[in-house]
């Protein structure tokens, strides 16, 4: 029997939740989130859908599943997990979507200005989103050359005696130590969120009025600050290599196809900056265009982040967006092809952006396939792996230790699965016991039925590292799955790594020019990265509040001793008199110089 969309659509919610195309063969067609359930699922059931594609999965819905839930939080978390689960044929996703980096101003008496992603907290700004890391971190870096806003943490800020170097190079007013006061400091931020929102031509005419201002009282020092700021923005603004001339925001979205991929590119312009673009590949869709592409696109991404006053596109009918953008969205914003002379170069700039990605990721498939082709042969499986997870450890003398875990999977890094273990409750320095927790824990939830499960575990180690991580893989339930350690080569020079197994088969030393042993380096060199800066920002966490390195009498040697004694900087804060006494080289006048230092 067809199914009756009318009469379904009359029972259904308006509440936010996910929905569930079936087709008639009981196969999950799709799944997605809505704000408003009723209003979303009415939008497939047009007479004209503006994407074939959602055009064609309609006519084969047999029955339309949905959940209702109290938040679109809820929503998106149950939508991510029932698509991780079933992999519904028609689902684009678009795994890099959500990571954009914003800039936040905090909620602070004197705020700070920060490069931030994840979850937005109450009480602060945030502007963005931008299209990369570099964007973001460059206008942090503009408006504190501009503005000098503070960058220290709330913690390190409220703790500061004297000026940090920041200011001494003119990148900070010095608020930590009331060198500005809290007026013209609300003043700066007051410009910076103005120059974060686009409005560049109302900063400079207001600091023209000041600059006159000043001069008019004979404050020239202080007219003089404001020419150089004026100065410094019409430099920042001039510099753009593409720049409209208008404070306009407008998001430029292209879609490409080359030899049957396609790529949809996102250039994002704020107030007439061009802050550069951002490639992404969409995941699933067997006979997908470019046109279904960049709707899908345009969807998932404007449901997760704000939306410009215009959206250029190029690869698509433009009335097809537009309606697409108002029917599905619900979004009130200009789409348009591109009309003048800057919206055209951007779309070809966007396009040109496209297609070099597109060039880049054939010529990686094809290399990654050798290198996978080269590692099964290597290693003697049965199948290349698709998954390979990759642990290292890192700490200092003992202090902050981390476990890091990469993930390797469809041809590239997948960052978004990287996990950091910290470790607690093994002694200082003990690499064994830090990998066993690591393994624990990760591959515990494996055994429970969570999770990913790899299809190769690469281990930053020799032999030892190695048999530990068997011995947990075997308690657990996992010994099939392949594993085997990558031990640094003489002089540890890279390809001359030994490959160590656990069943006691002689290392392998696949040599420098072996593509599989390129495929295991750079694997591991990320998985080292990402526990050294995991490992630093503990220390550097850890640090905060303890004064340890600025006592007298306290150098590299006696700290490395009272870190291995207490089993860390938390340790040495507890300690009493008497116990640091027992530390050798530490006397009863230090051991009382640090007991009080740190209770300060």
């Amino acid at each position: 029997m067809a199914f009756d969309a009318r009469e379904f659509l009359r029972t259904l919610t308006e509440s936010p939740g996910v929905y569930r195309m079936i087709g008639a063969d009981e196969e999950v067609l799709y799944v997605g989130k809505a704000k408003n359930l009723k209003r979303r699922v009415s939008s497939y059931f047009q007479k004209n859908h503006p994407s074939p594609r959602i055009a064609l999965m309609v006519s084969r819905i047999a029955r339309v599943d949905t959940t209702a839930v109290r938040s679109e939080t809820e929503a998106l978390i149950l939508e991510n997990n029932l698509i991780k689960a079933l992999k519904p044929r028609y689902n684009i996703l678009f795994r890099d979507d959500k990571s954009y980096p914003y800039i936040m101003l905090s909620g602070d008496a004197f705020p700070r200005i920060a490069y931030y992603r994840g979850a937005f907290a109450k009480g602060s700004r945030y502007f963005g989103p931008f299209p990369s890391s570099w964007a973001a971190r460059e206008s942090v870096n503009l408006i504190q050359k501009m503005f000098r806003l503070r960058t220290c943490e709330e913690s390190v800020f409220a703790n500061r005696s004297r000026p940090c170097l920041l200011h001494q190079i003119k990148r900070c007013s010095a608020p930590c130590v009331a060198l500005i006061s809290p007026e013209d400091y609300a003043r700066d931020v007051r410009m910076a969120s103005m120059f974060l929102d686009g409005r560049h031509s109302e900063i400079i005419d207001q600091l023209g009025v000041q600059m006159q201002q000043a001069a008019e009282r004979f404050a020239y020092e202080e007219a003089a600050f404001f020419r150089d700021q004026i100065r410094s923005l019409q430099t920042v603004l001039h510099k753009q290599f593409v720049d409209s001339g208008r404070d306009e925001d407008v998001d430029v979205v292209v879609a490409v196809e080359v030899a049957g991929v396609v790529c949809v590119n996102l250039a994002m312009v704020r107030g007439g900056r061009h802050l550069g673009d951002r490639p992404q590949f969409p995941q699933g869709g067997e006979t997908l265009g470019a046109g279904d592409a960049l709707l899908a696109f345009i969807e998932q991404h404007y449901l997760e982040h704000p939306a410009p006053t215009r959206l250029v596109v190029s690869g698509v009918v433009p009335e097809d967006a537009r309606r697409f953008v108002d029917e599905t969205l619900e979004l009130r914003i200009a789409v348009v092809a591109p009309r003048f002379e800057a919206e055209r170069a951007w779309v070809e700039m966007a396009e040109r952006n496209a297609r070099e990605a597109i060039e880049i990721r054939l010529r990686e498939s094809g290399r990654v396939a050798d290198q996978l082709d080269a590692l099964r042969s290597a290693l003697e499986l049965q199948d290349a792996p698709q998954r390979i997870e990759c642990f290292d450890i890192s700490h200092t003398m003992g202090e902050a230790t981390i476990a890091s875990c990469v993930v390797w999977e469809d041809g590239g890094m997948k960052k978004s699965e990287y996990r950091r273990f910290n470790i607690a409750g093994v002694e200082p320095g003990d690499d064994y016991g830090a990998m066993r927790q690591a393994l624990e824990r990760r591959y515990g939830k494996v055994a429970a039925g969570e999770g990913a499960r790899p299809d190769l575990i690469l281990i930053d180690g020799g032999k030892g590292q190695v048999s530990v991580a068997y011995e947990v893989l075997v308690e657990l339930g996992l010994e099939t799955i392949a594993m085997l350690g990558v031990a640094k080569g003489e002089a540890r020079k890279a390809g001359l790594e030994q490959l160590v197994f656990p069943d006691n088969r002689a290392p392998l030393v696949l040599g420098g020019e072996h593509a599989g042993l390129h495929l295991i380096q750079t694997v591991r060199d990320e998985a080292h990265r990402f526990a050294i800066t995991g490992m630093r920002a503990k220390r550097a966490k850890a640090r905060v509040g303890s004064r340890l390195d600025d006592i007298p009498g306290i150098g590299p040697t006696r700290r490395k001793k009272l870190i291995e004694t207490f089993g860390g900087l938390a340790g040495v804060k507890e300690a009493t008199v008497e116990d640091l006494c027992r530390v050798s080289g530490v006397n009863r006048k230090l051991a009382e110089a640090i007991y009080n230092a740190l209770r300060d």
